[in-house]
């Protein structure tokens, strides 16, 4: 078990941990490629009406108030000339990958934490780019981005001695910051900020923390090891929380994949129960799409629906097979689904107990001859897709949701990209 460091020591290694944050990803992205939007507050949505929620927003349109999860029709009163976009995912892939590329020429070791932030581990570098100055390679980036990707885009970077202060470095001075946390300046880092400027510090940690006396972020430095693990967390998480703050490595833990899914907000409320099911074998295609991608199979699916009343409706069920086929994802979603309720506004799929794929083992199956021809109809529908674009080849019930069941590019994870 490694020791606890002593209440006072900070983590006095050369802070080797950068942590790159797209600036209002989406939002400047549009304005990267539409140069007449630039210098206006830009809304991005996931669709064009009243009552969208906001999934991001351009620095002029913060400016004016507007934040992420306003819906569009509030943004409008603080903001009349607020232009709104939808999302568009091949654009926002494409950054990323850029981003992803400039981040690998520095060292082996990159873990990319959303579609808009990175973290470059320069320990795994080699032995020139350690030598260099980590700050300088910071701006380095920066200019590589504008030459790069282009002149409009930006970014914050943090340096630390661990992922935790590099990202809170990463956030001191947005837009197109850098800065560098040490042991000689976190006191001064910590005393500017509040609980809640602290990733993973919400209302409900903060309770907790407020509930002994701390209310600040220097209060928190200077807590006690043994009073955070035994009274505020009642859990290792006080030990690592302890540690985070004084700069030594506790988040570099791969994390695996427990469920595939995928939701959406219906379009209209007046659909007919066939076509809420239309959207739903939509879903299942994008759910098995995913898992076949990650060459994942599952054993089961969880469907879910939320009423326009805001009650929540959830079903699911284990198979003692494993299955990544779309036509078998939707026929035991269907299933489920019979139980749910009519007044439907939001409806979702998740597979879950997830192992690698190898159909191998079905072949004790009586069926084993259609699941290995089933199988090789799937992979071919794959390579095409792959090959010509998404939902090229897909159910023919479908045909009338893509107009609005785009995919989604999320902030949260990158495992689909």
């Amino acid at each position: 078990m490694n020791r606890l460091p002593e209440h006072d020591e900070f983590n006095e290694a050369r802070p080797m941990i950068m942590h790159v944050d797209l600036n209002s990803c989406f939002a400047t992205v549009e304005q990267q490629s539409r140069p007449m939007l630039r210098g206006k507050p830009i809304a991005i949505v996931n669709r064009r009406t009243e009552k969208t929620a906001i999934v991001t927003a351009s620095y002029e349109a913060k400016e004016k108030g507007v934040k992420v999860g306003m819906k569009l029709a509030e943004a409008k009163l603080l903001c009349p000339d607020i232009v709104a976009l939808e999302t568009d995912a091949p654009k926002y892939r494409y950054v990323y990958h850029k981003l992803l590329a400039i981040m690998q020429d520095y060292s082996a070791h990159v873990t990319m934490k959303s579609i808009d932030e990175g973290i470059i581990d320069f320990h795994q570098a080699d032995s020139t780019t350690q030598a260099r100055d980590l700050v300088e390679i910071g701006y380095e980036i920066k200019q590589r981005l504008k030459d790069e990707v282009g002149v409009w885009m930006r970014c914050n970077i943090g340096i630390a001695t661990n992922r935790f202060l590099a990202k809170t470095a990463a956030g001191l001075h947005k837009p197109d910051g850098l800065d560098v946390i040490t042991s000689q300046n976190i006191q001064q880092v910590l005393g500017e900020l509040k609980l809640t400027d602290l990733t993973g510090i919400a209302h409900r940690n903060q309770a907790r923390l407020n509930s002994v006396g701390i209310t600040t972020p220097l209060q928190f430095f200077d807590a006690d090891a043994e009073v955070l693990r035994k009274i505020v967390f009642k859990s290792v998480v006080g030990e690592w929380w302890y540690k985070r703050l004084r700069g030594f490595e506790v988040d570099d833990v791969a994390t695996q994949m427990r469920r595939v899914g995928r939701q959406y907000v219906l379009e209209r409320f007046d659909l007919k129960r066939e076509e809420v099911l239309q959207r739903l074998y939509h879903l299942c295609e994008s759910v098995g799409g995913r898992l076949r991608g990650k060459e994942l199979a599952a054993r089961g699916v969880y469907v879910y629906a939320k009423t326009r009343q805001g009650k929540y409706w959830h079903s699911s069920t284990l198979s003692p097979l494993p299955f990544s086929s779309d036509k078998t994802i939707y026929q035991q979603a269907t299933l489920l689904f019979e139980k749910a309720p009519s007044d439907i506004r939001e409806i979702g799929v998740h597979c879950y107990e997830l192992e690698a794929a190898d159909f191998r083992t079905s072949q004790l199956s009586l069926f084993a001859e259609d699941l290995v021809r089933e199988q090789k109809l799937v992979q071919a529908i794959d390579s095409v897709n792959s090959q010509f674009g998404e939902r090229t080849v897909h159910a023919a019930s479908t045909l009338s949701t893509g107009i609005y069941m785009k995919t989604r590019i999320p902030f949260g994870s990158t495992r689909f990209l």
